[in-house]
């Protein structure tokens, strides 16, 4: 059954080009919002908390901080709506999902730049 599963997803489903990113990286996500007969852009800029699964069910979580509220989306990397995703800076961090990242606030919260 899991590899039906796997074969429906790799033959039907249509990927979308995105650049790697990871946890710790700072992106943009530009993604289109249908209000009645009308769409716009619309962007989210934020730092990767994870990025869940695999195939067309991945999904990635960002988080930003709206004055001094912390906000956080959920995004499918397979989502139709997605436009385009822009990596402003790679984040070097140790594990795979920095949670820890939603205590921290201040100069404690900054994330330290990866060389390219």
């Amino acid at each position: 059954m899991e590899a039906l599963i796997k074969y429906v997803q790799d033959e039907f489903v249509t990927r979308n080009e995105f650049p790697e990113f990871g946890a710790g990286d700072t992106i943009t996500v530009y993604y289109e919002i249908k209000e009645g007969n009308k769409t716009r852009t619309q962007y989210f800029r934020g730092v990767v908390i994870q990025r869940r699964g695999t195939g067309s069910s991945e999904t990635f979580t960002i988080r930003k901080m709206s004055g001094t509220i912390g906000v956080e989306r959920i995004f499918p990397l397979n989502m139709p709506a997605l436009q385009k995703i822009e990596v402003m800076k790679r984040g070097k961090v140790r594990r795979a999902r920095i949670y820890y990242f939603r205590g921290l606030t201040g100069k404690k919260a900054r994330i330290k730049e990866r060389r390219r």
